[in-house]
């Protein structure tokens, strides 16, 4: 059997942007819109979109969405979405998608940017090019340096 995308990596999802890059006719309108299947218990992992406010629909299954307030409340707000349920991601917030159950989950998110960015969090601090000294993530995660080493080394 094969597998669809969304069970050929680590996080269970895959994401499929259309952007001016893909129609063209989006330039300069300020929005782009991406599709985002979720195997079974897969993430769309914590990230964050520097340019763009995002709001998602759900359009098969069910989903857990959250994001964090910035600090120094770092408040968590999350909250399970059922079909043709919608959710806001403010700007520059860290958010996530999580499937909750044992179906593949569809979700559609609209972006208010052309070029929304997306910075995923573990990639961009252990997978950075070149990489973050780990002892400044020893001290900035409390973990053990042999820890640190072991996420590297998956980015």
């Amino acid at each position: 059997m094969v597998w669809p995308a969304t069970h050929q990596n680590a996080v269970g999802s895959k994401v499929t942007p259309v952007t001016a890059t893909q129609i063209a006719g989006l330039n300069t309108l300020g929005i782009s819109i991406v599709r985002i299947d979720y195997a079974p218990w897969g993430i769309n992992p914590p990230h964050t979109h520097p340019r763009a406010t995002e709001i998602l629909t759900v359009l098969e299954g069910s989903l857990e969405v959250g994001f964090v307030t910035t600090n120094p409340e770092n408040r968590h707000i999350t909250k399970v979405l059922q079909k043709g349920d919608v959710f806001v991601f403010p700007v520059g917030l860290i958010h996530y998608q999580r499937n909750v159950g044992n179906r593949n989950v569809i979700a559609i998110a609209a972006l208010s940017s052309q070029n929304p960015g997306v910075i995923t969090i573990a990639n961009a601090v252990f997978g950075s090019k070149p990489r973050i000294a780990s002892d400044i993530l020893v001290k900035a995660f409390q973990l053990d340096q042999h820890v640190i080493n072991n996420i590297q080394s998956k980015f």
